[in-house]
């Protein structure tokens, strides 16, 4: 029986592992079909992560986490797992695509998530030289500059926002005649005298050379009119899928309570509804995506874990 069985190697996974072995957990087993590291393993820069002064790829950023968190005994299982379960004690089953089974005092789920493709020409070509998902991550590359925002969503409003302090013009594109954000989040987009809003447009194609992009055809859905932007980035926010599938059960039903987009709801100490089942990182409600912020919910995951066996143990 496991003390603890990690399901992901990000940033959240790694951290957890590391905190939990060095907090006298003695079988605790990371399952990553691939190499530890994560989606931020993607990035082409970094340099917003506390304590690494300088620019480093996100490859550059995770190459010595495995080793660090592996010093106090995780262990590391290239298998891929299918589904989590409860036995009949209140422990779980982890199960893997190659028919292996593991039982555990206490799971931790921290598969993290992906956003969704836009679909216009040049999205993959340049996608992390000048196509982004994130502001928080890229924005500041932008400075100065202008910028185009797709989307028209909360997160597509708050995000060209944020733009709109760091960039000296954001057009915000959405392919309806108006928005799906929270009426006050639209009401500041309009106020602001740096964003301009193209409704019922979609983004056709990015345009671009070895150095980025360079330009963002934006096209009316009736097919009136097109428009060439010439700008060095953009970023989209049509929506981002969590990687919730190990949690639903044969029933077709999740082993613990979902939000409306599927991601796991949890508590300040990244407790889910289920006892011992534990969720962190991308997967999780308002989760910033941020690599310090997922590191932080591995530590917080970790240490409620300890006490959660501690108690399991006792009795």
């Amino acid at each position: 029986m496991l003390d603890l069985a990690i399901i992901g190697g990000g940033p959240a996974g790694l951290t957890a592992g590391l905190y939990a072995t060095r907090g006298g957990l003695k079988d605790v087993i990371m399952f990553e079909k691939g190499m530890p590291g994560g989606q931020i393993t993607l990035s082409s820069e970094i340099e917003n992560y506390p304590g690494v002064e300088e620019v480093k790829t996100g490859m550059e950023l995770m190459e010595s986490w495995p080793r660090q968190c592996m010093r106090f005994g995780l262990v590391h299982k290239m298998e891929e797992v299918s589904r989590i379960s409860q036995n009949s004690d209140k422990s779980f089953k982890v199960h893997t695509t190659g028919g292996k089974e593991y039982d555990a005092h206490s799971v931790l789920v921290c598969t993290g998530g992906r956003p969704k493709k836009a679909g216009f020409k040049g999205e993959d070509e340049f996608f992390g030289r000048g196509v982004s998902t994130c502001a928080t991550c890229d924005g500041f590359f932008y400075k100065g500059k202008e910028v185009v925002v797709l989307g028209g969503g909360d997160t597509a409003l708050e995000e060209a926002l944020y733009l709109a302090n760091i960039c000296t013009k954001v057009y915000l594109v959405h392919r309806r005649d108006k928005f799906r954000a929270s009426p006050a989040t639209v009401e500041r987009v309009k106020r602001s005298d740096k964003i301009e809003i193209i409704l019922d447009s979609v983004v056709e194609e990015v345009k671009g050379d070895a150095g980025g992009v360079t330009a963002v055809v934006v096209a009316r859905r009736d097919g009136e009119e097109k428009r060439e932007i010439s700008v060095p980035g953009i970023f989209t926010f049509v929506g981002y899928d969590v990687n919730n599938q190990v949690l639903f059960q044969e029933s077709g039903e999740p082993l613990c309570a979902l939000n409306e987009f599927g991601e796991v709801i949890v508590d300040l100490n990244m407790n889910t509804s289920v006892e011992g089942l534990f969720a962190a990182g991308d997967l999780r409600i308002n989760a910033p995506k941020q690599v310090v912020c997922a590191a932080g919910d591995g530590a917080t995951a970790a240490i409620g874990v300890i006490s959660y066996c501690e108690k399991v143990k006792d009795h």
